[in-house]
């Protein structure tokens, strides 16, 4: 099954990091959506937190709010868990089979990419809380699927076993119940690092269509995501 990739260590393995580098960005992108939509939520969940260091960069923009990461990899659990503090803890455990409370936000940061029954998970997913946070990755662009080694990349080494659009991201969590409130487009291929002088370069067409047209750039270029706040119906 998929999931032996992130128990027994290949994920960890094919991404030493676990995004870590890029949890900064990504904490930066969530606070937004929380601070635009006026939420205070008191408790905040992640679900496959990996690293741990998206909480950890939120933990330091709430003072109140207590956090709480759950991951199904010991070895992500080995790195979460030294992050431990006051207000932040982690559990080394399926959230859709822990008896835990039902929380003020769950966040789900690129994750229904990688399981295989993403139907199934977020109808469970909608017991655990009222708020959702989602960020999903556009892999589906016309030169992606032109191209193809960007999607067998994103399988290969990130285990992403499902491609979305925008239109597909949303249409998905309404046919599973969910209502958004909210949601933006982030620019990683923008805004991150890059890791070649071709992705560099890369980002000048990027930021000059983004400028005209953002919704040509991510169906046309990629190398978007979808940050969406959602509701349980």
């Amino acid at each position: 099954m998929q999931e032996t990739i992130y128990h027994q260590g290949q994920y960890l393995k094919n991404n030493p990091s676990w995004h870590e580098e890029d949890a900064s960005w990504k904490a930066k992108n969530i606070f937004h959506i929380i601070k635009n939509n006026n939420l205070n939520p008191i408790s905040i969940a992640e679900i496959g937190c990996g690293s741990g260091e998206i909480l950890s960069c939120l933990s330091q923009s709430f003072d109140k709010t207590e956090f709480s990461g759950y991951e199904i990899s010991p070895q992500a659990f080995e790195i979460c868990h030294k992050k431990q503090k006051p207000r932040l803890n982690f559990h080394l455990e399926d959230l859709l089979k822990s008896e835990s409370k039902i929380f003020d936000l769950l966040l789900c940061i690129d994750v229904f990419e990688h399981i295989e029954d993403y139907i199934g998970f977020l109808k469970k997913l909608k017991a655990k809380s009222q708020y959702f946070v989602f960020h999903i990755p556009l892999d589906m662009s016309v030169l992606s699927v032109m191209r193809t080694q960007p999607i067998l990349k994103a399988r290969s080494k990130v285990g992403h076993l499902h491609y979305f659009s925008k239109e597909t991201a949303l249409c998905t969590l309404e046919d599973c119940g969910y209502k958004v409130i909210d949601k933006f487009y982030t620019a990683g291929a923008l805004e991150l690092k890059s890791k070649s002088l071709k992705t560099s370069l890369a980002k000048i067409p990027r930021y000059l269509f983004h400028k005209v047209n953002s919704d040509f750039s991510v169906s046309f270029l990629g190398g978007y995501s979808l940050m969406v706040l959602a509701q349980a119906n």
